[in-house]
């Protein structure tokens, strides 16, 4: 666009974006959590960035009412409207999910993860209970697609490297456990692929249980619907996502799993002002129609949403300026997924043609494709960087569980001694006697 002749603002609660594909490799240490996320204002230098929610939007008015980290909520007018809010992790009412699940959307739930399981190694190190250490040293993952596969491989990599220097915990002691309600793992590279994963997983004394769900969880006792019982302090719930459920309030349509109905322009149905993108938006997978494939919708990942973006970024000023709108068409790529340290699945498509690595191989390609992807050049050197000096230096096993409490210790330094309690006198208390 031409300077001044429009302006851009992000309303966003958090004000940076979050690269998820390298989430399991921060919940293992490979990559610095900072070195996985965008700040907001750095990058889109040109657009006003507010750290707020929408909480409502009035399209009569063109309005949207943003509620702000602190102080009272306020409208903010608008000629054009994106809706690109993301997924949120999709959970059912199971009996202890809410208190005891750990999920893996956001870049805190990924440091929160690797804090945890860490302290579980130290809690188990110095137990002399055995129900405790047991407890300590069981972890379940609860779904097999790319987020669950991908955390158990690396997680379990980072633990076999932790147990090295503890002298009461050794890896034949912990439980790892994979849970997924469909009968396979790792849909997104096909069932070849799939089956080595599980394999490979197997071999690494992962259990996996698939065609199964978990009922409960309460107080970390975990009850499978095959009859299997556990009791762990661990539970990472990566069973899929959906739409985000503020997208009910917008009074936008929205298709039968709550995602924004989009057309292959991303116009939102019914409007001409109005666009939708990524995961939250119901857009049809034009390529596949195209190939025969009925009904078919792009998948909500990141393959989409980046390639997405551009075509919306320019369907906004066609639309501002009276141009038709072009569709958005994309062909599948493949998928790449790293199961650990120099172990992965990639499937990569060309044409008709469809290549499958696995192993060191296909790693790489996980690694060398998700490295070119994340935002800015600022970000590819730092995790590159991080990667290099990984195969130099030993992996960081430090649990800093404390920085979920940062103030817990100075609070216990600062607050005020009780007061000492009333003491009766000797002659007192012989009279009362």
């Amino acid at each position: 666009m031409r300077y001044g002749e429009a302006t851009v603002t992000v309303v966003d609660p958090r004000s940076y974006m979050t690269y998820q594909p390298f989430l399991p490799e921060a919940a293992a240490g490979s990559i610095s959590p900072r070195h996985v996320v965008v700040p907001l204002r750095r990058v889109v230098r040109g657009a006003e960035v507010l750290t707020g929610r929408v909480t409502t939007i009035d399209q009569d008015r063109k309005v949207a009412t943003v509620a702000p980290l602190v102080g009272e909520a306020y409208d903010l007018p608008f000629d054009y409207l994106v809706i690109a809010m993301g997924a949120v992790s999709r959970t059912f009412p199971i009996p202890g999910l809410a208190e005891q699940g750990i999920g893996m959307k956001g870049v805190e739930e990924a440091i929160g993860l690797r804090n945890h399981v860490l302290e579980q190694l130290d809690k188990a190190d110095s137990t002399t209970d055995e129900e405790v250490r047991r407890k300590a040293l069981t972890f379940v993952f609860v779904g097999g697609g790319f987020a669950g596969a991908e955390t158990i491989g690396e997680v379990e990599d980072m633990a076999r490297d932790a147990a090295k220097y503890y002298t009461n915990v050794k890896r034949e002691d912990m439980r790892f456990i994979l849970v997924d309600a469909a009968d396979k793992i790792l849909p997104e590279v096909g069932p070849e692929l799939g089956r080595w994963g599980k394999e490979h997983l197997e071999a690494r004394g992962v259990e996996i249980y698939l065609s199964t769900s978990m009922d409960s969880c309460v107080d970390g006792h975990v009850v499978l619907k095959n009859g299997l019982e556990v009791d762990s302090n661990t539970i990472v719930w990566t069973a899929g996502v959906k739409p985000n459920p503020a997208l009910s309030r917008f009074g936008l349509p929205l298709g039968p799993r709550g995602h924004v109905d989009a057309q292959p322009t991303l116009q939102v149905t019914g409007t001409d002002y109005i666009w939708a993108a990524g995961d939250n938006a119901q857009v049809p997978d034009v390529a596949a129609r195209k190939a025969g494939v009925e009904n078919a919708w792009c998948p909500p990942n990141a393959q989409h949403a980046l390639r997405q973006a551009k075509v919306l970024g320019d369907n906004v000023v066609s639309g501002m300026r009276g141009f038709p709108q072009k569709e958005y068409s994309h062909s599948n790529k493949g998928a790449v997924a790293g199961l650990g340290l120099h172990k992965g699945v990639a499937m990569i498509v060309m044409g008709k043609m469809k290549i499958k690595l696995k192993g060191r191989l296909a790693w790489y390609m996980h690694r060398g494709y998700h490295g070119m992807a994340v935002p800015t050049w600022n970000r590819k050197i730092r995790v590159f960087a991080d990667w290099t000096l990984g195969m130099f230096l030993k992996r960081e096993v430090v649990s800093l569980g404390a920085m979920e409490t940062p103030r817990e210790e100075f609070y216990e330094a600062a607050k005020p001694a009780p007061a000492p309690a009333a003491q009766s006198s000797a002659p007192e208390k012989a009279k009362a006697s």
